[in-house]
């Protein structure tokens, strides 16, 4: 089983992924990093926590991340793909204190708690992650690997023409990133986009969790209907909304089922139209640019992934999980 820290700005496919976690026994979600992205810092907290009370999983602690990029931008919030709260059609109810989550520091006495069995993955911006990085080297050496949802590889932008939205939202933080964090791998949206559950898997789905009565399991299908909605509508023939994070985080754990090159790696951060554009060198040279080299997937097995992710959920909630 892998101790996950997980970093991450809760819209629609963050909060599937979490869902996810709870299901599939070789995951341990030790933390949770909740900052801006999809939704508000303050948003992302109280949805974490949201789903703590549904699943009863309160032992996980939820840490206060970044609430703006490094490039000193106002974050820009995609009510619609992700709802108004980020929860989709459903508004978590206000929790007290939830403005208090200051207390991004304490994730290095969960990493000290753990030695060097944590695995970080990150499916929001890279803004935290960044600065976890510069504010604590020595903790962050301890991690035995990084995932991360971001970038696009001879393939287009999902925010510009060119560029993917976790990497052009704080291109400045995923270079800090890509050049202190090692060893990386990157999960990009080439690959992400085609994690997708049918509307008949998730009605399915839907069935089994309504037949347990699993509260969490539930909450899956009104999320996924409204992600999906936004993506029938933008995206011609699509058959639902990409479920780019819970592929991130299921990948840490199946890394057997996909394929990787280990390439040099940078991103555009000046502004302007490659702003955010992931470039790596995929030359046929011996020597090739003098970027950090991290490993990009580039395929994976998708009959696989949707077995194994149906297979989780349709088992049910592990032992230790069930409330």
């Amino acid at each position: 089983m892998k101790n996950i820290l997980f970093f991450s700005d809760f819209g629609i496919d963050d909060l599937a992924a979490a869902i996810y976690a709870l299901y599939d026994q070789d995951i341990n979600i030790i933390g949770i990093v909740a900052d801006y992205g999809n939704v508000s810092k303050r948003d992302a907290a109280r949805n974490a926590v949201y789903l703590q009370e549904v699943s009863g999983k309160f032992e996980i602690p939820v840490y206060g991340g970044a609430e703006s990029a490094l490039t000193g931008e106002k974050p820009e919030y995609y009510p619609e793909i992700h709802g108004p709260a980020g929860f989709g059609p459903i508004i978590p109810k206000p929790v007290n204190g939830i403005g208090l989550f200051e207390n991004f520091y304490e994730v290095t006495s969960l990493i000290a708690k753990y030695g060097n069995n944590v695995t970080i993955v990150n499916v929001g911006r890279l803004t935290s992650l960044a600065t976890a990085f510069l504010l604590y080297p020595k903790s962050l050496s301890q991690i035995s690997d990084i995932f991360l949802m971001g970038g696009a590889f001879f393939y287009p932008g999902n925010i510009t023409p060119a560029a993917e939205a976790n990497f052009y939202s704080d291109p400045v933080a995923a270079n800090i990133v890509l050049t202190l964090g090692k060893p990386i791998t990157i999960i990009p949206l080439n690959v992400t986009n085609r994690a997708i559950l049918t509307q008949h898997q998730v009605d399915g789905l839907d069935a089994v969790f309504r037949r347990k009565g699993e509260k969490a399991g539930q909450l899956l299908k009104p999320l996924l209907d409204y992600y999906s909605a936004y993506y029938k509508r933008t995206v011609p023939g699509i058959q639902g909304g990409p479920l780019h994070d819970v592929l991130t985080l299921w990948s840490s754990v199946n890394e057997d089922a996909f394929t990787f090159a280990k390439k040099p790696v940078k991103v555009v951060a000046e502004n302007g139209p490659a702003r955010g554009l992931s470039i790596a060198d995929f030359r046929p040279y011996k020597k090739l640019a003098e970027y950090p080299v991290h490993r990009i997937a580039l395929d994976f097995d998708e009959h696989y992934y949707t077995s194994s992710i149906l297979s989780a959920f349709e088992k049910g909630l592990p032992q230790q999980h069930r409330y």
